[in-house]
């Protein structure tokens, strides 16, 4: 750019300095302009010498000025000696020409700036070896979802323990399990299993099985076995601790979501699966003992059933802990398995069925024929009776 500007600069000052020679010092132009006056008169010589004395004079001199000072700016562009960059008080024009070569002169300064500027990052190695304490802070989250697995890691181990002693499941007391319910209790529980009966049930079932499905109570997570006798009174005969359902939706072991629900109602025991030994498709667990309840629901025959526990289900009995089945004592599933199948076949009442949903009902509503005569099927004259009732004093709960 600087060059750029003295060539223009030269160029000016050459032509000026032509045109002021050629008619300062040309004898027939100047002749010409002293003679003008006989042939354009008085006022063409006096423009003429007003050209020469304010036009091509003063443009000479200052040609020759600038083009001396535009040269000795270009050698101090060349060799910019820092005194005199720093201390030329140049007019409009060296500004300009001052302005553009400082970044020039800048280059050299903004370097080591910049290496200065660089220079912290360098410097923060260091930093960040300072900063682990905010490492710790993905530990600490890591540390609350550990902290978060323990109780899910211990349940096992606690559910694995035997009923008796103290450290048992956290919703499983050992004296709620172990403990048998007072003759009050077994009068209550005898009193509201006749009171759910029809007519109809009580003269063709012989044996009643009462499950409290109930979270708490006395008489919750409890089976009592009622025999009806020839007069028709029912007799209690065992009453022993289970598990129902854990009554939420869950993952099974392969991943499929499930219920674990054990359905409130009355139902059947179906004759065509009764297994002394089996194993639950859907979980995967051992279920000895199995007895199948005969109800479809929505055009599919249930998985629930009466079964033995196995493993470390046997220290869960008395809460809810189960798929959904009806979990006992192995012993206890045996002597109820041997008992049924050896002594209670025979014909007993089909349950209505509703064709729209392809579901068999499990409120007590019996098959009749169009004359009103009951349908009767062979099977197990056993019914169980299911429903959420822990024998809490309901007068008392209310106080």
């Amino acid at each position: 750019m600087v060059l750029r500007q003295l060539s223009v600069l030269y160029l000016a000052a050459a032509s000026s300095f032509c045109v002021a020679i050629v008619l300062s010092q040309h004898p027939t132009l100047n002749s010409a302009a002293k003679t003008g006056a006989h042939f354009a008169g008085e006022k063409s010589a006096e423009a003429a010498v007003a050209l020469n004395n304010y036009v091509l004079k003063p443009g000479w001199s200052w040609t020759t000025s600038e083009a001396g000072d535009l040269t000795h700016r270009a050698e101090v562009a060349m060799n910019p000696p820092p005194v005199h960059v720093a201390q030329k008080p140049a007019p409009v024009r060296p500004v300009q020409l001052a302005r553009r070569e400082t970044p020039k002169l800048a280059k050299p300064v903004a370097a080591p700036q910049r290496v200065a500027t660089i220079a912290p990052p360098k410097l923060r190695p260091p930093i960040v070896e300072s900063t682990p304490p905010e490492i710790p802070a993905l530990p600490g989250k890591s540390q609350e979802v550990a902290s978060a697995a323990p109780p899910k890691l211990t349940l096992v181990p606690q559910a694995a323990l035997p009923a008796p002693p103290p450290p048992s499941v956290e919703n499983t007391p050992p004296a709620r399990v172990a403990a048998a319910p007072s003759p009050e209790e077994l009068v209550r529980v005898t009193q509201r299993l006749k009171d759910s009966l029809t007519s109809e049930m009580l003269e063709h079932f012989a044996l009643f099985l009462y499950v409290s499905k109930a979270d708490h109570g006395p008489l919750a997570q409890r089976m009592y076995v009622f025999q009806k006798q020839a007069s028709g009174d029912l007799t209690m005969l065992y009453n022993w601790p289970v598990s129902t359902g854990r009554e939420q939706i869950e993952y099974n072991p392969a991943g499929v979501k499930l219920p674990s629900f054990t359905p409130a109602g009355y139902y059947q025991l179906d004759p065509g699966r009764m297994y002394s030994h089996y194993r639950s498709v859907q979980w995967d667990q051992p279920m000895p003992y199995a007895m199948f309840f005969n109800w479809e629901n929505r055009g599919y025959m249930t998985g629930l059933a009466i079964h033995g526990a196995a493993g470390e289900d046997i220290g869960l009995l008395g809460t809810r802990a189960s798929a959904g089945c009806i979990r006992l004592a192995p012993e206890n599933a045996r002597v109820l398995f041997s008992l049924i199948r050896e002594n209670y076949k025979g014909l007993v009442p089909k349950f209505a069925y509703d064709r729209r949903t392809a579901t068999m009902a499990n409120d007590g509503m019996m098959l009749h024929d169009s004359d009103g005569r009951l349908q009767l099927a062979q099977g197990y004259k056993v019914l169980v009776f299911v429903e959420d009732y822990g024998g809490e004093n309901v007068v008392a709960a209310l106080f």
